[in-house]
């Protein structure tokens, strides 16, 4: 039946659902994921509790991961390239894994002030909800993407930009071993949003193929 739909929609001129699907799929579990940490930066959320939550969110996003590899082994048409698909749900999988190292090492270090994250972890979530967005609009013209993609673009440029003014203040003053856990804590931040901006790539990159 799902070969059946598949060349039905062939037919049609529609793509594969499915994998847009999974993408977003894959999508939400990372916003999940951007959210606890704030919620447990802002004190909402145990650190103790933030760092088992994110497991069963990272499996969550491992399994439309999974999902969306099945799917495009067998699909007939695909909004954007298959390699750039490939690569957009990779790089969105590094998004979430860096975030969960986020919440892990936050539980482990103690950092007691946690609240000056949360910047950096609003920009999280602003490249996160533009990739939905863009994810949302494969199906459209090229340029839609590319707008999307790039706004997604600018908040990894802005978190680029956040890690440099943090890594100023912290060796500004005394270095200790609670400026040093800042510090990678920071840096674990600084991933994010590069893979935030390899995500928005492999969209645009995919978008300037069609």
């Amino acid at each position: 039946m799902k070969r059946l739909r598949r060349v039905r929609d062939l037919l049609a001129g529609r793509m594969d659902s499915a994998l847009t699907e999974a993408l977003i799929g894959q999508l939400e579990a990372t916003k999940e994921g951007a959210w606890l940490a704030m919620a447990m930066i802002g004190g909402d959320t145990a650190r103790t509790d933030a760092h088992e939550q994110m497991r069963t969110i990272e499996h969550r996003g491992d399994t439309e991961r999974a999902r969306l590899v099945e799917e495009l082994s067998g699909s007939l048409v695909t909004p954007i390239d298959r390699e750039d698909l490939f690569r957009l749900s990779r790089s969105i999988d590094d998004v979430l894994d860096s975030l969960r190292d986020f919440v892990r090492e936050s539980h482990l270090y103690r950092v007691r002030d946690q609240q000056r994250f949360a910047p950096m972890l609003d920009q999280v979530i602003v490249g996160i909800d533009a990739l939905e967005i863009a994810v949302r609009d494969l199906a459209s013209r090229s340029s839609v993407i590319t707008h999307n993609a790039l706004e997604a673009k600018k908040a990894s440029g802005t978190l680029r930009r956040m890690y440099q003014y943090e890594i100023a203040r912290i060796f500004s003053g005394t270095i200790s071993a609670e400026t040093m856990k800042e510090r990678e804590l920071v840096r674990r931040l600084e991933i994010v949003g590069i893979a935030i901006g390899e995500a928005a790539d492999a969209i645009t990159d995919g978008a300037m193929k069609r």
